[in-house]
């Protein structure tokens, strides 16, 4: 057998190991919305990855893959539109092209740092996705999940409730990844460490808590303020949030996370 072949039979078999990873992450779902999209353990991220290590060409058709798979495992998205222009801009806005974008993380891979060229590009596709979501929020949903006026600001607004919190978790799931795993060489390797750096566990934990906090909040909160059977936005809503539990949250979030840097900073000036 070849090199050429062995490196295309490699390339296939990580693709088909990250393309199972994402599928079972995108199934794990911190938070989701009642008229569509959620917050995943960083389910772009094995896709990004495939991307970022062989290029945007491969990184399209492995996205172009995992949409359809998404697309499969929402198909009942699709009973919700009647004529077959709406379905077939459902399939390719909230879909296929929404996670086929995500082959544009090949674009930063001659940066100098890897986790920021992996967090650059994971900020990127992001983007690009939501993107995709807000078009079609403004014109296959407008009337049917996002009122008939101002759809456009309305979709936005929606689709960033999500996105933001995705986009902040994956990357910083990309940075960390980026910053312990070489991805540039013909195998997946360990990064040597210079010196006596190590990576702030602590910290990033800490971090995370402060994220899940946030997300957890600005889902509860914005989860009441659309009517349930229209989709309109009611302002009214805020009366039934429950404030008492939001509170609850964010101070645990911030005690927590206030001693998870304590700690790292006490053990990091020990070392």
């Amino acid at each position: 057998m070849s090199n050429t072949n062995i490196s295309k039979t490699r390339m296939l078999t990580e693709a088909a190991i990250m393309l199972a990873l994402a599928t079972v992450l995108s199934l794990v779902k911190i938070l989701e919305l009642p008229f569509g999209g959620s917050v995943t353990v960083a389910c772009m991220l094995p896709v990004i990855i495939i991307a970022y290590r062989h290029g945007v060409k491969f990184g399209l058709l492995i996205g172009l893959v995992f949409g359809i798979f998404q697309q499969l495992l929402g198909l009942n998205t699709l009973s919700y539109v009647t004529t077959w222009q709406s379905i077939v801009a459902v399939i390719l806005l909230d879909y296929v092209v929404a996670f086929m974008v995500l082959g544009f993380a090949g674009l930063t891979r001659k940066m100098a740092s890897q986790a920021a060229g992996l967090m650059a590009a994971t900020a990127i596709v992001c983007a690009l996705r939501f993107l995709c979501h807000v078009i079609s929020g403004a014109t296959v949903w407008a009337g049917l999940s996002i009122p008939t006026n101002a759809a456009l600001i309305y979709s936005v607004g929606y689709n960033a409730t999500y996105m933001i919190p995705e986009t902040i978790v994956t990357c910083a799931a990309a940075y960390y990844i980026g910053s312990v795993l070489d991805f540039r060489g013909d195998k997946i390797k360990s990064l040597s460490v210079k010196g006596d750096k190590r990576i702030p566990v602590l910290k990033w934990i800490a971090g995370l808590v402060i994220v899940v906090a946030v997300i957890f909040d600005a889902v509860n909160i914005f989860m009441h303020l659309q009517n349930a059977d229209s989709g309109e936005f009611d302002a009214t809503g805020f009366a039934s949030v429950n404030w008492m539990l939001i509170g609850i949250v964010t101070l645990a979030a911030a005690l927590i996370a206030g001693v998870l840097f304590v700690i790292s900073k006490k053990t990091s000036g020990k070392k």
